[in-house]
């Protein structure tokens, strides 16, 4: 997958610009408040329809307009040139592929698979497990296809055996309980199978910036596992009813990174933190690319906050092999470091919300 071109319309301070990326690795420098952040912010909105900076997307939009569009070219492989776009405005999202219009996000994301690092990405591992769950189902979503309607059936079932708690009406919650094993079995499975693939991806990965020798990945399925799930619900019935939701599930999974047997964000720094924060998104691109021969986009917010002339090096070097395009920004230039071993890579200036190619 590549973008061959990219037009942002009042995406921050930007008002319309036209890109033209290379195919592998683009870099953007400028001063901060220069737009770098928004042409990162704009390819992660055609992708996952919803910006990484801001829950809400108003400050997203540029002032002086009331709505933002996200357009692009992109090609994957040999395959005819696809067309996206997505418009926002603080209510409602359009997005077209090929001329045909899809108010499915998963739509987006299967037509432009990304991952980012930014400043905050470290808290993937510091912070609670939601964002864990984000990242590994984003994972099984492109490793399979049969996850996302298991995922959706298992969250109606959720609401509404939900709902049946908080109202005290248990006449039908059997009927519910058997939806929510019955997918969220599978939706476990999956996240487990893909473990299963995706840990000797991100171990040969985490090779590349440490020495660590005893590292794994483990899942926690939300629910002991050592009984049945259906009998896990009948033993927390009074307890859900007590709190009006349900205790158990898939919903409330996650995974540890181990190191030695030891919960990861328990004792590295917080340089190391991420640098496995990197490693693990790297993992999912070049899984993707392993099993679907799929080559994602990788974005890197603000690159030298992120790691060390060192290790910066390294990344780049290795992100030239990978295949994927990306997009990475820097105050300046300087801050990419040695660039003579990087064959192909297009360099731009931002400045005011103006993109030209230096």
């Amino acid at each position: 997958m590549t973008l061959v071109k990219l037009d942002i319309h009042a995406v921050r301070n930007i008002q319309q610009e036209t890109i033209i990326p290379d195919p592998t690795i683009n870099l953007f420098y400028g001063e901060n408040g220069s737009g770098k952040s928004a042409i990162i912010e704009a390819i992660f909105i055609l992708g996952r329809a919803k910006s990484f900076r801001s829950a809400t997307i108003r400050p997203v939009i540029n002032f002086i307009h009331d709505k933002l569009i996200v357009s692009a070219q992109i090609v994957q492989h040999t395959d005819p040139i696809i067309q996206i776009g997505i418009q926002l405005d603080y209510k409602n999202f359009i997005c077209r592929i090929n001329q045909k219009t899809t108010q499915k996000r998963s739509d987006l994301a299967y037509a432009l698979p990304l991952q980012i690092i930014h400043p905050k990405s470290y808290e993937l591992l510091d912070a609670g497990p939601q964002q864990r769950r984000e990242f590994l189902d984003w994972g099984v979503f492109n490793y399979n296809k049969a996850f996302l309607p298991a995922w959706r059936n298992f969250k109606k079932a959720l609401i509404q055996r939900n709902v049946l708690l908080k109202s005290k009406q248990l006449q039908h919650i059997n009927v519910w309980d058997k939806e929510l094993v019955y997918y969220g079995t599978i939706v476990n499975s999956l996240r487990q199978n893909y473990l299963l693939k995706f840990t000797p991806v991100f171990i040969d990965i985490v090779k590349q910036f440490f020495n660590f020798t005893d590292i794994d990945i483990t899942l926690s399925s939300g629910w002991d596992t050592s009984l049945q799930f259906q009998q896990i619900l009948i033993n927390d019935l009074s307890k859900d009813l007590n709190y009006g939701f349900t205790h158990s599930g898939p919903h409330r999974g996650d995974f540890n990174l181990l190191i030695s047997n030891r919960v990861a964000r328990n004792f590295v720094s917080r340089g190391q933190l991420k640098l496995l924060v990197l490693s693990l998104k790297l993992a999912q691109m070049r899984l993707l690319y392993n099993e679907s021969n799929i080559s994602g986009c990788f974005l890197i917010d603000d690159f030298a906050a992120e790691l060390d002339v060192y290790n910066r090096a390294k990344l780049l070097q290795y992100l030239s092999t990978m295949g994927c395009q990306v997009f990475i920004t820097a105050t300046e230039i300087s801050q990419f470091g040695d660039l003579t071993n990087i064959e192909k890579y297009k360099m731009f200036h931002v400045e005011h919300g103006k993109i030209k190619q230096a």
